[in-house]
């Protein structure tokens, strides 16, 4: 028997395959597929099912994508109602894979079709739980934003949820964990940085499973949760309804533009510019209007927070990464980039078109006094530990917030490490904010001891 866990750093998200005596299943799969399709060729195995745990929010999945290429059944809870042909599975339906078993079992709560598969060994043991956005390591899945606008409250969602997971607690302490995701996904509000675990552990050490009172645990779930972004439905009718292939977007997307294209749809307002090489290279020369995102970070998650589902992206990218670049965002559903720019921006622009950002370090803060600092971390971040005189403005939450601060002001930007400060300063620049970026974040305060640290 085989368990592996593909682990998706941009996406905060795990997919699973487990193979058996030459039979495969592959539990919510991403959109690109190609790992999976690796590791059949690899193992010699043949796929047989694949499973989702319910309609995926935060992430495209590639359910549909793997039925193209193999054929082989969908399976969901049986109260799903997808539109393309899929096995409904009732609670407690055992399936076979090779020499294991997989069991359904009904977890309702994180969403009405939720499912978890529990892994039964050649033995007959139980082995380990694929708990989707059920449960997480240190956390539960808050109540699904695309239930809630289908006339079902939080709190009804988190009472399901309270008795679904009475359920899981009846396994054995010894049975493994494997959760739908990992730290930073929006799913849950306090996940562990582990992506795995056991259900004795979780029992001992997860807030949400210490509850005596239904009640209880009902306002503690249901309490601060953040307002979803608006690609999370967008992403729900997609997984439940179909969507374009991949390859098509790739296809489509992957698309040169010459500078002269590219100036005329600058001028555009139906377009976003994304630029996603790293924060230094942004900060030193970039093309004006454009954003950094990042590919080493949550560029994905970033993405989906940050620009609306229906706007025409190009990108602008280091050279041999376009096609990365591409495959990244339609893991969250952006299936309208026309292309990306076929040139260096040191060949054909001249500083008319070019700006930059300026950067420091946390030692050199002393000498900008002048500055108001901005940390655009979380507010759980930032009521954890912040600066001396700074405010918080999230990132996910600058688009609609930035007109609470002056542009009469100068502004010191910081998150945690340097990665979401240059995203927003690059939009905070592009709403003609001044803004030097902080590049070391608040990491850089905390190794240097600094007193300016407040820890609550």
């Amino acid at each position: 028997m085989i368990v592996k866990q593909i682990y998706t750093q941009c996406l905060a998200q795990a997919s699973y395959y487990i193979e058996s005596d030459g039979e495969s299943v592959v539990i919510d799969p991403i959109r690109d597929i190609d790992s999976y399709i690796n590791l059949l060729d690899i193992n010699n195995s043949k796929l047989k099912f694949i499973l989702e745990t319910h309609f995926h929010a935060d992430f495209i999945s590639g359910h549909l994508e793997l039925n193209k290429k193999y054929g082989v059944p969908i399976i969901f809870g049986h109260n799903a109602e997808p539109a393309y042909d899929f096995l409904g599975k009732k609670d407690g339906e055992i399936i076979e894979v090779g020499k294991v078993k997989i069991k359904i079992i009904h977890t309702p709560g994180h969403t009405l079709e939720s499912v978890c598969y529990l892994l039964i060994d050649e033995n007959g043991n139980d082995h380990a739980l694929f708990t989707g956005d059920t449960l997480f390591i240190g956390d539960v899945g808050i109540p699904d934003v695309a239930q809630r606008y289908q006339n079902t409250t939080k709190e009804e969602l988190a009472s399901i949820l309270y008795e679904s997971l009475e359920k899981l607690m009846l396994l054995s302490d010894d049975v493994i964990v494997y959760p739908g995701h990992g730290k930073g996904t929006q799913c849950g509000k306090n996940l562990s940085s582990e992506t795995s675990s056991t259900i004795g552990k979780q029992k001992r050490l997860n807030y949400a499973l210490n509850f005596s009172r239904k009640e209880d645990f009902i306002k503690s779930i249901c309490s601060n949760i953040p307002e979803p972004p608006d690609y999370f439905i967008e992403a729900v009718n997609k997984n439940a309804n179909g969507y374009i292939y991949q390859e098509k977007i790739i296809n489509q997307s992957n698309n040169p533009i010459n500078q002269v294209k590219f100036l005329e749809l600058l001028d555009n307002e139906n377009y976003i510019f994304i630029d996603t090489r790293n924060p230094d290279e942004f900060a030193k020369k970039h093309i004006k209007k454009s954003i950094n995102i990042g590919l080493n970070g949550s560029f994905a998650i970033s993405a989906g927070n940050l620009i609306k589902a229906n706007k025409k992206i190009v990108l602008i990218c280091k050279k041999g990464r376009e096609k990365e670049s591409i495959i990244r965002l339609s893991r969250v559903g952006f299936d309208n980039i026309i292309g990306y720019l076929d040139s260096s921006i040191d060949k054909y622009f001249d500083d008319k078109y070019l700006s930059y950002i300026p950067q420091i370090n946390s030692w050199e803060v002393s000498d900008k006094s002048e500055f108001q600092i901005l940390d655009v971390r979380t507010k759980s971040e930032y009521d954890n530990s912040h600066l001396s005189g700074s405010m918080n403005l999230p990132l996910y939450d600058i688009n609609k917030n930035y007109k609470k601060l002056d542009r009469g002001n100068k502004y010191l930007v910081h998150c945690q490490t340097g990665y979401r400060s240059m995203i927003a300063s690059s939009i905070l620049r592009n709403y003609d904010f001044d803004v030097v970026e902080i590049k070391d974040g608040l990491q850089g305060f905390i190794k240097s001891n600094s007193k300016e640290l407040i820890i609550y």
